[in-house]
């Protein structure tokens, strides 16, 4: 009867079974695998679905209440708006969810086995029939493409595993299946503690379900140990899901769900039938697989069936959430992809954003030293961590967290970090990043000191001259009619030389943001520069665009704040017969605006680019920061053009611009990321700058003409 069921084939999943022939191999491991309609079709049309497993049917309760608890999961999860997907093995193949006929049929057989991953090829091969455990499940799930798994509890150490090796196959399964298992925590049989650990050895990002990191034990919702983490909701969950699946990592997710409060109360009575259980364990000299089994049907007598009320409500409850979880998870997913206004398709590209940003895209790997000097040639101490980076990169986004919605024109490589930048980039309007076949993401890899300065740099960036003229050319109708165009030093010079061109004929304001020193020259050496309307480079950068114009300039850079500020002024000076404003960036001495003036203050609205002949120069201090605070560099310089970018787009006065700019460097340096996740306008917003204690800007120079004689020359 059961091989007449008619079941669907899950297309596009990769053999988990090897044979010497990969096509035979292939066609095999479909033979073996299959896929209910009901969620076949959820799974095409991108529906939520939560897989279940069956050894609570076959090994974890008795009959009818197997079948009746089955059925019931199965509605609870329909209800919550998913497609249940119970996974068993009947007669030699994997079913990834199962008719009513099999679910009776598995609930009421005595010879299934418990199938584990080990046991699959053996129970497989011989067309055996069985109850998948949480590893086996995991397999199947992952394999049918089902994100979610809803069980009562996860294996754990069985008390004693330090001495007797008895470790669950479930934790090494999370370790390498990238699948969220929620669960109502560690069965109160095992320890706890040592379960914990290994899951942290085996890199599983443990969370709890609710307000608290409690670690619920099964019966109990606290067991004396804590999470790592917590999530207050579905949203937060998928949130961490969809966050996990982006970095590629092959581990799994655990989603720990306490047991309701009413169930829980009898707790420590069910705690009580544990301790008799294991006595009675160790005396029987019961071990293996036939322990877990044993220990369940002796609470349930010893408990006169209220372990099994417990155990069936806190199945039910993993059953609700679980479902929740999946919703927000293909809700966030299908948001994302499809109908954000911040991710628009393709056809969206003949609409015409007041903002475009033109740059590199990098994933960044960044390493900071724990002490003081940092030795080279041998090992120190420090941290490592991988963020998504790039100065185009960082200034859309850094726009986009302030209101704007910039088109950005980027290239990336056809390789999984490509997969990952794009997954963290969704919030941005990314449909005109190209992406380019045997081609490797751009990548940086930053050592900064204790401090928080940079010691070494490396950058793989090849990637970053396919920002080519001819691809770029595709958007001239967005260029020629943008309010703003940004481009950062990473692209070629013919393609800075063909925006350039397009802004000059439109009259497009454009600002340049040079990445080091030897790419800050790239649009002096030609006529380019004097198209641009603000540029914003540190005191290295500007010294060397003066030396490709030809300029008189120092041997070395000064280090007094006076004569740094004297330096950057002289620099700036002949950049201003075309420019409307410099923008030095001076790093812990913050940032000084050279430009047109007026009413006694630099003006950044381009609209009036060639104003009279008054110029003026503000320093404005940067916010404090200590170095225990500093946990990235890479991107506040970013933080502070796009911050400044977004208050002159919202029409903003000069004082207000750059404040704006320092907060958002200032959350920069104080995040993990390049663009602090926290930065919006709420957290920059205007009216409450003034209790960040922001510095007023102080005006160091002025004068009614733009010659050399009005200011102290080098």
């Amino acid at each position: 009867m059961l091989r007449k069921v008619s079941l669907i084939l899950q297309r596009h999943a990769a053999p988990i079974f090897h044979n010497t022939s990969r096509k035979q191999s292939h066609l095999h491991a479909n033979s073996l695998f299959k896929v209910h309609p009901s969620v076949s079709e959820a799974l095409e049309n991108q529906k939520p679905v939560v897989a279940l497993e069956s050894t609570i049917i076959t090994h974890g309760m008795p009959y009818p209440h197997n079948l009746s608890t089955a059925k019931e999961v199965e509605a609870i999860v329909k209800t919550n708006g998913a497609t249940p997907a119970t996974v068993a093995v009947l007669e030699g193949r994997v079913h990834v969810g199962l008719s009513e006929q099999e679910l009776q049929f598995l609930a009421s057989t005595s010879t299934s086995l418990k199938v584990s991953r080990r046991d699959l090829p053996y129970v497989l091969s011989k067309s055996l029939s069985g109850g998948t455990t949480v590893s086996a499940t995991m397999i199947a799930a992952h394999r049918a493409g089902i994100p979610v798994f809803v069980t009562g509890g996860v294996g754990g150490v069985h008390r004693g595993g330090q001495t007797t090796m008895d470790v669950s196959a479930d934790l090494t399964e999370l370790g390498r299946t990238p699948i969220t298992v929620v669960s109502a925590g560690v069965k109160s049989i095992l320890d706890i503690g040592r379960t914990l650990e290994y899951l942290e050895t085996q890199g599983v990002c443990v969370a709890t379900f609710g307000k608290t990191k409690d670690f619920p034990a099964f019966f109990s919702p606290h067991s004396g140990f804590t999470s790592p983490y917590n999530v207050a909701n579905a949203e937060e969950a998928a949130e961490l899901i969809i966050t996990a699946l982006s970095l590629g990592l092959e581990s799994g997710l655990l989603i720990a769900v306490p047991i309701s409060e009413e169930q829980a109360a009898i707790g420590q009575h069910i705690e009580d039938a544990i301790q008799t259980a294991l006595s009675e364990v160790r005396e029987k000299g019961i071990t293996g697989r036939n322990v877990t089994p044993f220990i369940l049907q002796r609470i349930n007598a010893l408990t006169r069936g209220k372990s099994l009320e417990a155990n069936i409500s806190l199945i039910y409850n993993n059953a609700k959430v679980g479902s929740q979880i999946a919703c927000a998870l293909t809700k966030l997913k299908q948001g994302k992809k499809t109908t954000s206004p911040s991710q628009p398709k393709r056809s969206d590209l003949k609409s015409h954003p007041r903002t475009i940003v033109i740059g590199g895209i990098n994933v960044d790997f960044i390493a900071k030293g724990k002490q003081e000097r940092l030795l080279f040639g041998q090992t120190n101490p420090g941290s490592v961590y991988q963020s998504f980076g790039g100065v185009g990169r960082n200034i859309a986004d850094c726009l986009t967290r302030l209101g704007e919605h910039p088109l950005f024109i980027s290239a990336i490589g056809n390789d999984t970090h490509a997969d990952s930048v794009l997954s963290y980039c969704r919030h941005m309007n990314t449909t005109a990043v190209a992406r380019i076949p045997e081609q490797r993401t751009a990548t940086y890899c930053a050592v900064i000191t204790e401090e928080g300065e940079l010691s070494l740099g490396l950058g793989d960036m090849d990637i970053h001259q396919q920002v080519t003229k001819q691809y770029v050319s595709q958007f001239e109708q967005q260029l020629s009619s943008a309010s703003l165009v940004c481009l950062d030093g990473n692209i070629p010079v013919s393609t800075i030389d063909y925006v350039c061109s397009i802004a000059r004929k439109h009259a497009v304001p454009v600002w340049y943001e040079p990445t080091d020193p030897d790419k800050a020259c790239n649009p002096f050496l030609s006529d380019s520069w004097k198209s641009l309307t603000y540029i914003s480079p540190n005191l290295a950068e500007l010294l060397a665009m003066n030396r490709t114009l030809g300029f008189n300039t120092p041997a070395e850079e000064p280090t007094l704040l006076e004569d740094v500020l004297n330096t950057a002024m002289t620099l700036c000076h002949p950049l201003l017969e075309h420019l409307l404003c410099v923008v030095v960036t001076l790093g812990p001495h913050g940032v000084l605006l050279f430009g047109k003036s007026e009413s006694g203050t630099v003006y950044l609205q381009s609209r009036n680019h060639h104003l009279g002949a008054r110029l003026c120069a503000i320093h404005y201090p940067a916010l404090p920061v200590s170095s225990e605070e500093i946990v990235n560099v890479s991107g506040a310089g970013d933080s502070l053009a796009a911050g400044i970018m977004a208050g002159i787009l919202q029409e903003r006065d000069t004082d207000t611009c750059v404040r704006m700019g320092l907060i958002a460097a200032r959350l920069s340096l104080g995040s993990h990321d390049p663009v602090a996740p926290s930065l919006s306008m709420e957290t920059i917003n205007p009216e409450r700058m003034r209790s960040h204690c922001c510095p007023q800007g102080t005006v160091h120079w002025s004068c009614e003409s733009n010659t050399s004689e009005n200011i102290q020359l080098l």
